[in-house]
């Protein structure tokens, strides 16, 4: 299956005595694809994968694969600042039946140069039976993954993308117009993808979603149809809950919302808490307005209600 469009990058949700709950996300899962996104990516930053175990980590992989059966592609999260660490997980991951891929970060902590980053990526691909998609967010990690590099990378067979999380317009445009046009360029935020997809973008993969899968799903695949009357449409109405999500740290906001819902509960693990009382009314004040209390999309739902 071809990789474009609206990603979600999954919540990992979890029941107040902390454990994953899987009923939430098996729920969570078969909703997502149900309101028309287009490929699933669990074990994120979103997921909270630097606080799971790797026990549960590739539980959690098995359970998301398990339950998209092969309608949409999954790829799972997979990053680690040793590289013989995240290399042992690809490892592992290439082992998991119906999984399409991996999506891996940048060394975090260690801050590496471009040289490292690409000695790290290369040693995971070559690593990994599976497509690779880089992630580039250097908010969290410390480092950017420059577009020199990236094209370097794009030379190695099974590395086929990169979720673009730097917020740099100029770097994403240059990385768009050097790369071969096989290589997928994705959004890694809400808020530029109209713009990221209007440059050539392959989409993108989206926090929002977890919340409004079928509205995030519309609204790209109005741009890559080039019907951008409808995606600006969808945007305006939904361009402050993408912003929301990240009042505070995320994926604090977006368990929130979810909660509010009625997808999950609203825990978090250590060192991330919910958001505070305050931002907590904020965000039901938002998504009543938007009339998302009432019902959760459905699949076939008529767009002009949004």
């Amino acid at each position: 299956m071809e990789l474009m469009g609206c990603g979600t990058a999954l919540v990992t949700p979890f029941r107040r005595d902390g454990s994953v709950d899987e009923p939430a996300l098996h729920a969570l899962v078969n909703w997502q694809i149900e309101s028309g996104i287009s490929f699933l990516i669990p074990c994120g930053t979103t997921g909270e994968a630097s606080t799971l175990s790797e026990t549960e980590w590739l539980r959690t992989v098995e359970l998301v694969v398990g339950t998209a059966a092969g309608r949409i592609p999954v790829f799972a999260g997979c990053t680690h600042n040793a590289t013989h660490e995240v290399v042992a997980r690809a490892r592992k991951l290439s082992r998991v039946h119906g999984l399409d891929g991996i999506l891996t970060a940048n060394p975090y902590y260690n801050r590496p140069g471009q040289e490292g980053q690409y000695q790290h990526f290369r040693a995971i691909a070559e690593a990994a039976e599976l497509p690779v998609l880089l992630y580039n967010i250097p908010g969290r990690t410390g480092v950017n993954l420059e577009p020199a590099t990236v094209l370097r990378l794009a030379e190695i067979d099974n590395i086929i993308g990169i979720k673009e999380s730097s917020g740099n317009i100029a770097q994403i445009t240059e990385l768009i117009t050097s790369v071969p046009r096989n290589f997928k360029v994705f959004a890694g935020d809400d808020s530029v993808a109209l713009p990221v997809i209007a440059l050539g973008g392959a989409g993108l993969i989206s926090v929002a979603s977890n919340a409004i899968p079928a509205q995030m799903a519309a609204m790209v695949d109005s741009a890559l149809e080039e019907d951008w009357t409808e995606a600006r449409r969808i945007n305006r109405r939904f361009f402050r809950l993408m912003q929301a999500h990240f009042w505070e740290a995320s994926p604090g906001p977006i368990k929130a919302v979810l909660e509010l819902l009625g997808r999950c509960e609203n825990v978090l693990r250590l060192p991330m808490v919910p958001v505070s009382s305050s931002t907590r009314r904020k965000l039901e004040t938002m998504v009543g307005e938007l009339g998302l209390l009432a019902t959760a999309p459905s699949n076939g739902e008529d767009l002009r209600m949004f």
